[in-house]
């Protein structure tokens, strides 16, 4: 049973539910949609005091890096923010980045990969796996590396070791998508089933942002949506997804595809959960239960 704190949250998200949108509502409100992000996320964007947090240029893209007291120097997580490829920043997701240092005991570089529209397809996925990259030349050993992001972070992360396979780079040692955005056009059942139970992902708000990403890209090419990717040779993944989600499908399909190509992976449904809960962490048990589920599952496969 989900905790007293949980339910609040999900009353709290339904009563400033902001309601249906779509491209044409979208497309010329995306500086207001990152300030409002900003600001509803404010609250748990702030890392404890103990953590150490240095900004950093990765061959020209903004990152930072963070660091729980005593993480193992040696061992590396490249994560990767959600919001749609529109929104969502480094400084948005602090307070998870610095949870995920010190529950996977590793440093943590925080991407601030370009967005659209004014970056569109396939601009976060050259920024991505460029970062990892540039991790394996400042010495970091593939092996001691993870991917992990959220939403289209989680999506992101599937893409990038798309991109890096295809590419014939060697590949991280694991990977762990939270709540991952993975089919650009919307077709789990998902979509339409669960849409009256996550107040934080509305499909045409989030069709809205894919147009706003992809422009004139396809839709349907796997390091956009990774659904079509072919997983045969990806490193161990957990992936972690809510019952109450509609993007629950894009998680579901990808394990499902993943592990028929023989990849080791782990599918956890959290019951009465909602997308990227793991935000929610300062006030929510279960957010951070998952959290330390994550860093286990990266301390196992990255040492």
């Amino acid at each position: 049973m989900a905790s007293p704190e949980n339910k609040k949250l999900i009353e709290l998200l339904w009563k400033n539910y902001p309601g249906p949108s779509d491209y044409e509502k979208m497309k010329n409100k995306v500086d207001k949609m990152r300030a409002n992000f900003v600001m509803a996320t404010k609250s748990f964007a702030t890392p404890p005091a103990d953590t150490k947090v240095d900004s950093v240029d990765v061959d020209g893209i903004p990152a930072e890096w963070l660091a729980a007291p005593g993480v193992d120097e040696d061992r590396v997580l490249l994560y990767l923010h959600g919001g749609g490829y529109v929104i969502g920043s480094i400084e948005t997701h602090r307070g998870l980045t610095s949870a995920l240092s010190a529950a996977a005991n590793c440093r943590v570089l925080a991407l601030d990969y370009r967005l659209g529209p004014e970056h569109q397809y396939p601009a976060a996925v050259d920024d991505a796996t460029a970062a990892y990259r540039w991790l394996l030349k400042q010495g970091v050993a593939a092996k001691k590396i993870a991917i992990s992001g959220d939403s289209a972070g989680g999506g992101l992360t599937l893409a990038t070791l798309l991109a890096l396979k295809a590419a014939g780079d060697e590949l991280p040692g694991a990977a762990a998508p939270i709540s991952p955005w993975t089919d650009m056009e919307g077709t789990g059942e998902s979509m339409k089933t669960k849409v009256d139970l996550d107040p934080m992902v509305e499909p045409g708000g989030l069709m809205g942002m894919a147009k706003l990403y992809m422009g004139d890209g396809d839709y349907r090419a796997p390091t956009a949506s990774p659904l079509h990717g072919d997983y045969a040779g990806l490193p161990p993944m957990l992936i972690q997804v809510g019952e109450l989600e509609t993007l629950h499908d894009d998680a579901t399909r990808v394990a499902e595809k993943a592990k028929a190509a023989g990849v080791d992976v782990t599918l956890e449904m959290w019951d009465e959960m909602i997308h990227v809960w793991h935000l929610f962490a300062p006030m929510l048990p279960e957010g951070r239960e998952a959290i330390v589920r994550i860093g286990e599952f990266l301390k196992d496969h990255t040492n």
